[in-house]
């Protein structure tokens, strides 16, 4: 038996299907931002790339969450 993702990454699947890139590409596209506010990534990705407000969410809170960790 598996467990079901959450948190961000149960919307990855939704991001690759509905924007056509797999998700490395958004997560890539996110590394480089990282100087940015949370809200400041979000509103780039809706600006610049059309994502939907939550699934740009998720994948800024799944980039910064990493960063955490790591640090």
């Amino acid at each position: 038996m598996t467990d079901a993702v959450k948190g961000p990454a149960s919307y990855f699947p939704s991001i690759e299907k509905k924007y056509g890139q797999p998700i490395e590409h958004w997560l890539a596209l996110v590394a480089t931002k990282t100087e940015l506010k949370h809200m400041e990534i979000v509103a780039w990705l809706k600006t610049d790339f059309g994502l939907g407000h939550g699934h740009a969410n998720a994948i800024v809170a799944y980039v910064l969450a990493g960063l955490k960790k790591g640090a």
